[in-house]
């Protein structure tokens, strides 16, 4: 995903500037060559160019900084097409960076987001203190879901960021109401329920759940509406709440106790974030110390903040000092923290694809949890970026230990259960001594079975590494063509037949090497063997110039000549995660500060998280009152 940014023209133009303003010095150049293949309804590529010229430039900044970038590479026009002349590139780009250069931080506007399934989940768990789970007969070996949540909730589609919690979008449907409304009543019934007598004793002490004090039941109301609502709450919240039970007893205070506690789980402010926001509710401001804890704790922990965070932000000492920092170094060392593995990097990567590899369940969770524990381990041990290309470090276990050789006796010898044939075994970390073609991401038996074949592994790395996201295939692109006449062409001579085709080529010539650099890994991500591997040709070259003769080639171009891209898209990822939306134009000076920052220093995961809780877009929001008005810029004053 290559974020695209534009940004008001040599700064002249209003808060949305309109497309005749930004677009007239390059229309010409889009009139002349580009509207005969890229407009009306079957416009190539479905870009069309008649549709982004009427369009303001925030619309559409994405078609323009990909068009850009054809123009500087000279990709399109396609070859057979007639082209522009150097003059007209140089203008078509001069235009675009004068752009960007010019564009200056600003947060989002303020658009309140239903908690994702995951984050409602966990807050769920948080506020009552235990997880709704499904009575399951679970056969041995097996991974069946028990959250009674994401058994009835609809599973949350991505949203325009490519994050499943960039819910902005899929608002709640009536079917997922009445969801809700069942899931609050199967946690408040469980809370009164015997198997939970111990823990409501936590809340409310030597407590009958039949038989509440009225005393007990106002405890009970406080704390609930405290952790619901995920901020301080004044103490006329508290006694309007606590006012409704009054003069009641037994069963009937019981079930009054019960519908407040239902109020609290179907209200707004429970199922959304940020709607408790304090401010002046007009123009730019920093977001509260509360919002800030909030945004802090689902960045990292998907999951509502903690009383430590919330005690900070009472204190209004959140922002001081080196409190944020020494908070996220305090929550990437708890449990909580594995929700970046199995929310960001399983999104970001697609590591959900490996589920589909191997009908064996113990080895397929074997391939998955491999490259889980490793992002578990540069997030949470405060490794550097850049470990994610290439590490010293791999996690496996028996499933997988055949495939790192000699580096495997480092293992805890394994005993398998009596009466099991296969089974789930968790992963050992061990040092990649002989096999050091497997450290990184890359090449994790797993994440190559996933991707099989050098163009899906070439266009994963290209999107998901690099950051390059490519268009639909045209729609007659066709198969590698076999082998006929008697010839005995390898798969990479009969492939430069298939992108022979000029059209095909521009995205190849990217595509390509990188796939065809990781071909002495098979299909189910085994290595093929030092003496069988000189008779593959994993060489290549890529459209900037660089050229290498094997994965550990490509993988030291990647954290070389290739730095900035390889960094700039994880901070990017990152960045969209934590914001839980779309990076827009106003994202990329802090996008470039932060890159910039994590290049020089060689940064680590933690020193990321902590530079995005620390920048603008983090800490600062827009209310929409009066963002078009008399502050247009939403300053902050």
């Amino acid at each position: 995903m290559k974020l695209v940014f534009a940004v008001i023209f040599m700064c002249s133009c209003a808060f949305n500037c309109n497309a005749e303003d930004f677009a007239k010095p390059v229309r010409p150049h889009v009139e002349k060559y580009c509207l005969a293949c890229h407009s009306g309804d079957d416009a190539s590529g479905s870009i069309d160019f008649e549709a982004v010229l009427r369009q303001d430039l925030v619309e559409s900044a994405d078609v323009w900084e990909k068009a850009v970038e054809h123009v500087e590479h000279q990709s399109m026009p396609p070859a057979d097409e007639v082209q522009l002349t150097e003059t007209e590139r140089r203008e078509f780009s001069d235009w675009f960076h004068d752009i960007v250069d010019n564009v200056q931080p600003r947060p989002a506007v303020f658009r309140p987001r239903r908690l994702a399934v995951n984050e409602y989940r966990n807050t769920l768990a948080s506020v009552f203190g235990f997880e709704l789970e499904v009575a399951i007969i679970e056969a041995e070996q097996t991974v069946a879901e028990k959250s009674m949540v994401f058994k009835l909730l609809p599973i949350d589609p991505p949203g325009e960021s490519g994050f499943k919690n960039d819910t902005h979008r899929n608002p709640i449907s009536t079917i997922a109401w009445d969801q809700y409304a069942y899931l609050a009543d199967a946690a408040i019934e469980e809370l009164f329920s015997d198997e939970r007598a111990d823990y409501l004793a936590t809340i409310v002490k030597s407590a009958d759940p039949q038989n509440l004090s009225q005393q007990q039941a106002a405890t009970l109301l406080t704390t609930i509406l405290r952790r619901s609502r995920r901020r301080g709450v004044s103490d006329e919240a508290v006694d309007l709440v606590t006012s409704r039970i009054k003069g009641r007893r037994g069963i009937k205070l019981l079930d009054a106790v019960k519908f407040e506690l239902k109020a609290m789980l179907m209200a707004p402010s429970f199922l959304y974030r940020g709607l408790l926001q304090t401010g002046s509710r007009g123009g730019r401001q920093n977001v509260d110390e509360y919002e800030l804890a909030e945004r802090l704790s689902y960045f990292l922990w998907a999951d509502s903040p903690d009383a430590q965070l919330l005690d900070l932000a009472a204190a209004g000492r959140l922002r001081e000092g080196d409190n944020l920092a020494g908070q996220i170094d305090r929550m990437l060392r708890s449990p909580k923290a594995h929700s970046l593995t199995d929310d960001f990097a399983t999104q970001w990567l697609a590591l959900q694809e490996i589920e589909h590899v191997s009908d064996n369940v113990p080895k397929m969770v074997a391939l998955k949890s491999q490259p889980e524990d490793f992002m578990n381990y540069l997030f949470t041990q405060d490794r550097p970026l850049l470990e994610l290309i290439d590490s010293d470090v791999a996690f496996i276990s028996p499933h997988t230990s055949k495939m790192y050789g000699k580096d495997a006796k480092q293992m805890t010898r394994y005993v398998k259960q009596k009466g099991i044939e296969v089974e789930i075994v968790p992963n050992q970390k061990v040092t990649l001594d002989a096999t050091d073609e497997r450290g990184g991401i890359l090449t994790m038996p797993g994440v190559l079975a996933m991707n099989r074949g050098p163009i899906i592994r070439g266009t994963w790395i290209l999107e998901r590494i690099l950051g390059d996201e490519l268009p639909e295939p045209p729609a007659n692109v066709g198969q590698v063509p076999p082998n006929t006449g008697g010839k005995q062409l390898s798969f990479r001579e009969r492939f430069e037949v298939h992108r022979a085709n000029p059209t095909c080529a521009v995205c190849h010539d990217k595509v390509d090497p990188l796939g065809f650099a990781l071909q002495s890994f098979d299909n189910g991500g085994s290595f093929v063997g030092a003496v069988k591997a000189k008779d593959i040709d994993t060489s290549g070259q890529l459209p900037s110039g660089e050229s290498f003769h094997n994965i550990q080639g490509l993988k030291h171009i990647l954290m070389t000549t290739q730095r900035r891209a390889t960094v700039r898209n994880m901070v990017e990822r990152a960045l969209a995660y934590a914001l839980c939306r779309k990076l827009t134009i106003y994202d990329r000076p802090t996008i470039e500060s932060i890159t910039e920052s994590m290049i020089e220093t060689n940064g680590t995961w933690k020193q990321l998280f902590i530079a995005i809780a620390q920048s603008i877009p983090f800490q600062q929001t827009i209310f929409a009152a009066q963002a078009d008005k008399s502050n247009p810029e939403g300053r902050l004053k």
